[in-house]
């Protein structure tokens, strides 16, 4: 009796013909929609609250490795910026409005970052 292969598996099959089944590992080639930057309120990091976001990708602290060369980095260069590192709650999907209204009220700026 024929075999049919499915998914790696070879089964029998009513059919007269081996017959293989296979996934498209291509890429849509559909581009998609570009949105604009949000629009700078300053020209400068001078004296500004940056929040480093965590997005909790990689482990609970996937991220601090980078993120701590990031503080050191503005402690270095912009000295009057103040750094504030933050872990999102959830996946890295998941939305966390306390957290984007804790931002919005106390940051100038917010940088989301994934790291491993």
């Amino acid at each position: 009796m024929p075999k049919e292969v499915s998914k790696g598996k070879i089964r029998k099959s009513s059919g007269s013909d081996l017959k293989i089944t296979a996934l498209n590992p291509a890429c849509s080639s559909k581009v998609a929609e570009r949105v604009p930057l949000a629009p700078r309120k300053f020209s400068s990091l001078e004296d500004k609250r940056i929040f480093l976001v965590d997005s909790g990708w990689g482990g609970p602290t996937g991220g601090y490795d980078v993120f701590e060369v990031m503080q050191d980095w503005f402690k270095q260069h912009i000295p009057s910026a103040k750094t504030t590192l933050v872990k999102k709650k959830g996946m890295w999907a998941d939305d966390d409005p306390a957290l984007w209204q804790r931002i919005k009220a106390e940051g100038d700026a917010a940088i989301y970052g994934i790291s491993c």
